[in-house]
């Protein structure tokens, strides 16, 4: 007679399947009154955690004035006018012996323009401290110069006896004309057109700032270039 005895019953897996559904099921309705009870405010905790937080924007205020400025580009400030009449002549020679000349009195108007270049500002040149915005412009400088030739004429125009000297009028007058043009840059200099320009300019953009919203402004401007200046000599054109 066998009596080995029976193996230990295994625990049916079926019935293990069936403990983990119930447990988890009884998991969800927990989960789910807890959350009915606690109404919208368990929802508004989880959407506080995963919401982005936003930062509050920041713009450089320098940037935006350097920009504004430099979109006046060139701001003329100051303007020399001038009305001279220039000597000009040439002789004809021979060994040495002149045997005409021929001269040219041109009356002469043109206009000196003074100003900043507000494009070459940069970041450096307009600071931003606590409210109060500091600008330092760069140095004035002569923008334009020109000769007018509608108010321009050639007052006398002589070559001389029997006309010996060289038909050359044109080229006196072309002559005389740059030479105005760079004696008038130079009586410009002369009667301070550059600081005036550096003065006027700094009204100009502290008002200019000033009507954009900026209370305080501080404006300044560097000091100009005189050596660029031509030199102011008397009228020796040939």
């Amino acid at each position: 007679m066998n009596t080995t005895p029976p193996p230990p019953t295994r625990f049916p897996q079926k019935l293990l399947l069936s403990f983990a559904k119930a447990g988890f099921n009884t998991f969800l309705i927990i989960l789910t009154v807890t959350v009915w009870q606690s109404g919208s405010s368990l929802v508004n905790e989880v959407g506080k955690f995963f919401s982005w937080h936003k930062t509050e924007p920041e713009i450089d205020i320098s940037n935006l004035l350097i920009e504004k400025l430099r979109s006046a580009s060139e701001l003329t400030t100051a303007v020399y006018a001038m009305e001279t009449v220039v000597p000009a002549y040439q002789s004809r020679e021979i060994l040495g012996v002149t045997l005409g000349t021929t001269r040219l009195l041109y009356v002469a108007y043109g206009e000196v323009k003074a100003g900043v270049d507000l494009s070459q500002l940069t970041t450096e040149d307009v600071q931003v401290e606590n409210g109060r915005v500091i600008v330092t412009l760069p140095a004035p400088v002569i923008l334009d110069s020109k000769i007018d030739v509608n108010r321009s004429r050639v007052y006398d125009y002589s070559r001389g006896f029997l006309s010996l000297g060289p038909d050359v009028g044109p080229q006196l007058q072309s002559q005389a004309a740059q030479e105005t043009l760079d004696q008038m840059i130079a009586s410009a200099c002369q009667e301070g057109v550059l600081v005036q320009a550096g003065d006027r300019a700094e009204l100009a953009v502290k008002e200019l700032l000033t009507l954009s919203g900026h209370e305080q402004v501080e404006i300044t401007t560097a000091p100009p270039n005189l050596s660029a200046c031509p030199t102011l000599t008397s009228f020796s054109s040939r």
